[in-house]
């Protein structure tokens, strides 16, 4: 049975940071990317940043680019979303999700499997 579960979002200052985790289970890694995606309240699902475990391919949306930081842990079948500088626009609900064969890509339609979300909140 595969299965994805989020944790680690919460309230945060402006400039501050958090991680999130993503703990998988039933999925080869061999075969599959993992991503992480957020929606804001009245806007589409938007790709954050996308990792392929066996390979180490990255794909960040300009955004977030040198500011988050995606990985992965093949032992603990976990992959990471590590945010810097945090600004009030990061502020949604964060996803996990997998794919088989979307390349990577940031557009959340091609994506499979959804975890159930994680709010974060940057605000002073």
């Amino acid at each position: 049975q595969v299965q994805v579960v989020e944790s680690g979002g919460g309230l945060v200052q402006p400039g501050g940071s958090l991680r999130l985790s993503c703990v998988t289970s039933g999925f080869t890694w061999d075969f599959y990317h993992f991503g992480w995606f957020r929606q804001a309240p009245g806007k589409g699902r938007e790709g954050v940043s996308t990792i392929r475990p066996s390979d180490g391919t990255t794909r960040y949306s300009d955004s977030v680019k040198g500011r988050f930081t995606i990985s992965g842990d093949n032992a603990k079948k976990t992959v990471y979303l590590q945010m810097n500088n945090l600004k009030p626009e990061d502020t949604a609900v964060y996803y996990c999700a997998t794919c088989l064969g979307c390349s990577g890509d940031l557009r959340a339609e091609l994506w499979d499997f959804w975890a159930q979300g994680t709010q974060v909140t940057v605000s002073s």
